[in-house]
């Protein structure tokens, strides 16, 4: 029982990691392109972030919880705690502004939000390993 709750809290400080990098990516990529900093066009950086950002899309288009925190909440309720029954960042949003908003609303969140990383790799393209200056 301790074992699932001690993974279960491994998972949630993982999945903030996530979280933190994925947001600290939207800040740093245009930021970076507009101050001329050259690592924001690290290619294996940007392919991971655009990765990350289109798996939290594709979950939300299909209806679907981060598998993160599906697992995370399963691993609570074997614990003997009590697990999500939504998306975490939805969750969090609930218990810190009390607006209960619709899962459509932050699929549409997510989609917009991609496309916008899928822009920037077009605006500010990262540079090939095999092509560096």
């Amino acid at each position: 029982m301790q074992n699932e709750l001690w993974l279960a809290q491994a998972i949630l400080a993982f999945h903030i990691l996530i979280i933190a990098f994925n947001v600290f990516g939207l800040i740093a990529i245009p930021l970076g392109a507009w101050r001329g900093w050259r690592w924001v066009r690290i290619f294996w950086w940007r392919a991971l972030h655009l990765a990350a950002l289109l798996v939290v899309a594709v979950q939300a288009l299909l209806g679907t919880a981060c598998f993160l925190t599906i697992w995370q909440s399963e691993l609570q309720e074997a614990a003997g705690r009590r697990g999500y029954r939504l998306p975490l960042i939805q969750t969090w949003i609930d218990h810190l502004l009390f607006w209960h908003l619709p899962m459509s609303f932050f699929t549409s969140i997510y989609v917009l939000v991609w496309i916008g990383v899928l822009l920037l790799w077009w605006k500010v393209p990262p540079v090939l390993p095999w092509r560096r200056p």
